[in-house]
């Protein structure tokens, strides 16, 4: 990785009490979400070791979700491989959808046998999840009992959570009293906007739902809390450095005497500590920080960067900075350069033109350029400005479609599909098919996974729509590869692991084509993971190309590209494109090819505009922040980071 994307000295300084000042819960920070949920897996081990040499039972409150999944496949392993027996082990889990029946694909008893329970020797009876099948006069007494059982077991020793976008715990929701306990509760708009697309479509999402209260989670000895990714940053910085209100109900847990929230670099982000590091102490200086300080500097103050004056810096903690370079006018002078060296026109480098403060190099001239797309619209969505320029400019540009993309496709689209081919081929056995593939949409239950057949259809649809748009922006159908890796074809919005068949194929493709430049989606905060899992293949594939000693990977560039979720911070960015009026509306129309995502597209996430406007007001907001540091006013800007090869 480039110095931008490595972990910064102070990110996992976890025992300075210095830098954790703003800090008003214990917070870890780990370098990813495997090393922190390892982290807490060995401390549930270690309690129910240390329990069963007391002939305790160990009781655990347990947690749904992504959050928590690496951490059971961890005590999993640890049964199966190290002998870890569950037998002296009691679970309470924080909650289950309401109404909701044990075996549907939503419920959470489902998620715990899954993930857990059915890899254990835990005995069933020790098991406890609220259940969703009650009559509602009878979900009362059902949590009364649950509160009973939990005290007669002498309380939850450690209790598991992750934490949704609107601070809530479990499912108190907004507004839930620290005192609550386990109640059936109606549901926030945002829990239901986040949980949608497992539920295939908002509508279907149940409307309440049954969770212990913040009271219950607060009488645990033990509790951990868990956050991955950047799309929980804002909220952990809420709920670490925030007063305590009832608004956040995450908030409470500072009041918690043992309490420590579990989090990776990219969930911690915005933590004083990490955001801002020379507001909480010392920091040793580096290009990199520099640039950021200063970048932060210009923006709070709403200064041009070549405007910030030595009491400028000085008054926002960076005093020792100037010392050390001088004066603000150097620094500034600086950074300013080095903004200035990250635009370009020429994604794939000036040909005949000094490319020493270029991102990208001049020779050789055209590059083959191979832009990596999780699913069939990325590339247009985040990068289209670029694609658009690279082909303008004469370079032979690729795009590899990664998956399919079938399961963000509505039925509806189908059916529409249907009727054409009805009418164009009126052959019977073509009409029988069709009519099983009708039946089976009109009998089709919420969230049920949809035929082989039907999958297929859904992963046509969306492959014709990635053709249009190649061919409207002047990228050869034959440059189109469809890779439809196998770890995404499910059916279900859960997704298996990657394997040796997605990175081999990731290989074949790259050798195949031997590109000068490889874009790729370094956007780590899609709903679902795939993003992450794609470009964790990419990773993979280009690592074995290294130990294999392909010759042509010496003379490539890697670029990575964010997704229709969120933009690089300017510090960040490495290589800036602008894009033109022109060019802007060119983009938009690219996106409009994918019509199955337009009007409503089947995962917004927790936005609910177009992917079209996501991307105009992204690219907008670059270009301005940039204009806004003193540069020059360009229409839009697509933004990348340079990925580095190991050594």
């Amino acid at each position: 990785m480039s110095e931008t994307l490595t972990k910064q000295q102070t990110i996992l300084d976890n025992d300075n009490p210095e830098i954790r000042k703003f800090e008003k819960v214990n917070t870890m920070i780990h370098e990813d979400s495997n090393s922190a949920s390892f982290y807490v897996a060995n401390e549930i081990a270690e309690l129910i070791r240390r329990r069963q040499k007391e002939g305790k039972m160990a009781v655990l409150g347990l947690a749904t979700g992504s959050t928590p999944t690496k951490v059971y496949d961890y005590l999993v392993k640890f049964h199966q491989e190290d002998g870890l027996s569950f037998k002296n082990v009691a679970t309470f889990n924080l909650d289950e959808y309401y109404p909701m029946q044990p075996d549907s694909i939503h419920s959470y008893v489902r998620f715990m046998n899954e993930h857990l329970f059915d890899h254990l020797d835990i005995d069933k009876k020790n098991i406890h999840i609220p259940d969703g099948t009650l009559k509602k006069e009878d979900i009362r007494a059902f949590c009364d009992a649950y509160e009973q059982k939990i005290a007669d077991l002498g309380g939850i020793d450690i209790q598991v959570l992750g934490i949704g976008r609107t601070g809530h715990i479990g499912f108190n929701e907004p507004g839930s009293s620290i005192s609550s306990k386990t109640r059936l509760v109606r549901l926030d708009r945002v829990t239901k906007l986040d949980a949608a697309s497992d539920f295939f479509g908002e509508e279907n999402v149940p409307q309440r739902a049954i969770t212990m209260g913040v009271g219950t989670i607060m009488s645990a000895t033990r509790i951990i809390l868990m956050a991955w990714g950047e799309g929980k940053s804002r909220i952990i910085k809420e709920a670490v450095e925030g007063e305590i209100r009832e608004s956040v109900p995450a908030t409470f847990l500072q009041e918690h005497p043992n309490c420590d929230y579990i989090i990776d670099e990219a969930a911690g982000s915005l933590l004083t500590r990490i955001e801002t590091p020379w507001l909480v102490g010392e920091v040793n200086w580096n290009d990199r920080l520099i640039k950021k300080a200063t970048i932060w500097l210009s923006e709070k103050l709403e200064k041009a960067i070549l405007k910030l004056t030595n009491e400028d810096y000085n008054e926002y903690g960076m005093g020792n900075l100037i010392a050390e370079i001088g004066s603000a006018e150097q620094i500034n002078l600086k950074v300013f350069n080095q903004l200035q060296a990250t635009i370009t026109g020429w994604p794939g480098g000036k040909p005949n033109a000094d490319d020493s403060n270029r991102p990208e190099r001049a020779n050789p001239y055209p590059k083959t350029s191979l832009i990596f797309s999780p699913h069939p619209d990325d590339d247009v969505i985040s990068m289209g400005g670029t694609l658009l320029r690279l082909v303008d400019q004469g370079h032979d540009v690729h795009v590899a479609y990664q998956t399919s993309g079938n399961i963000a496709v509505f039925d509806d689209e189908v059916i529409r599909f249907l009727d054409f081919a009805t009418e164009v081929d009126k052959d019977d056995k073509l009409n029988s098919k069709m009519k099983a593939v009708r039946e089976f949409i009109n009998n089709k239950k919420p969230g049920e996974v949809d035929s082989p057949e039907i999958q297929e259809y859904k992963g046509l649809i969306r492959k014709g729509e990635a053709l249009a748009a190649c061919r409207y922006c002047g990228v050869p159908e034959k440059n189109a590869h469809f890779q439809n890796l196998p770890f995404y074809e499910t059916g279900a919005v859960k997704k298996k692991p990657h394997s040796e068949e997605d990175i081999q194929l990731t290989v074949d493709l790259l050798n195949k084509v031997q590109p000068h430049q490889i874009f790729a989606a370094g956007d780590l905060s899609d709903p679902h993971g795939t993003h992450r899992v794609c470009l964790q293949i990419i990773f993979l594939a280009l690592e074995r190309l290294q130990e294999q000693g392909a010759k042509w990977l010496k003379d490539c560039y890697v670029w990575l590209y964010r997704g229709a979720w969120q933009e690089w911070d300017i510090a960040d960015m490495e290589m800036a494109v602008p894009i033109g009026p022109k060019d802007m509306k060119r983009k938009i129309n690219a996106i409009f090819k994918h019509q199955s995502q337009k009007d409503s597209a089947m995962f917004p996430g927790n936005d609910k505009r177009e992917f079209w406007q996501r991307a105009q007001q992204r690219n907008t907001e670059t270009a301005f922040k940039y204009n806004a540091l003193g540069l020059a006013e360009y229409e839009a800007m697509e933004g990348f980071v340079q990925y580095h090869f190991k050594k």
